[in-house]
């Protein structure tokens, strides 16, 4: 595991923007089961709903009832930036763009202004890559990213 990514899985209250209020198997909704599994407090933010899996959602981080330490987005990338717009208005230093394959929720302008306001930023990859323990697939998925050299190997912090 490489350090920025240590770094966030060290946190322990970690909100996952763009939870779907159907559930299912959307990656955010995934994403929010996992972290919760291992054992993190984990807060679902979309603004279109009020509850998720049962759990109490928030219409942004602002909105959080605890100040949460890292932020997992799951959005589209014109999303992200006004989610990571509100990290820095919460003081939240950890920020996660979800991407696999293809853009998936990272925005260079969001890595960009991450990184200009001191926000650890992670610009792709899963986390279901590395919370243990890791699926079959997960690790498939690593290995894939590592061997094409898109998974984040280096510190992204300004």
């Amino acid at each position: 595991m490489t350090d920025p990514i240590r770094e966030f899985l060290s946190n322990k209250t970690i909100a996952v923007a763009g939870v779907s209020r159907s559930g299912g198997a959307s990656p955010a909704n995934s994403i929010f089961r996992k972290l919760r599994g291992a054992g993190y407090r984990v807060y679902p933010v979309n603004p279109n709903a009020e509850t998720v899996e049962g759990v109490a959602c928030y219409p942004d981080v602002k909105s959080l009832p605890d100040k949460a330490d890292a932020v997992m987005i799951v959005t589209t990338p014109a999303v992200c930036e006004q989610i990571v717009r509100q990290c820095r208005e919460a003081g939240i230093r950890h920020v996660w763009m979800h991407r696999s394959f293809g853009r998936g929720s990272v925005s260079d302008a969001a890595v960009r202004y991450c990184r200009e306001n001191g926000i650890s930023v992670i610009p792709g990859g899963c986390p279901m890559m590395h919370c243990e323990p890791v699926d079959f697939g997960h690790k498939c998925v690593r290995w894939v990213l590592r061997l094409l050299k898109r998974l984040p190997l280096e510190p992204q912090r300004r």
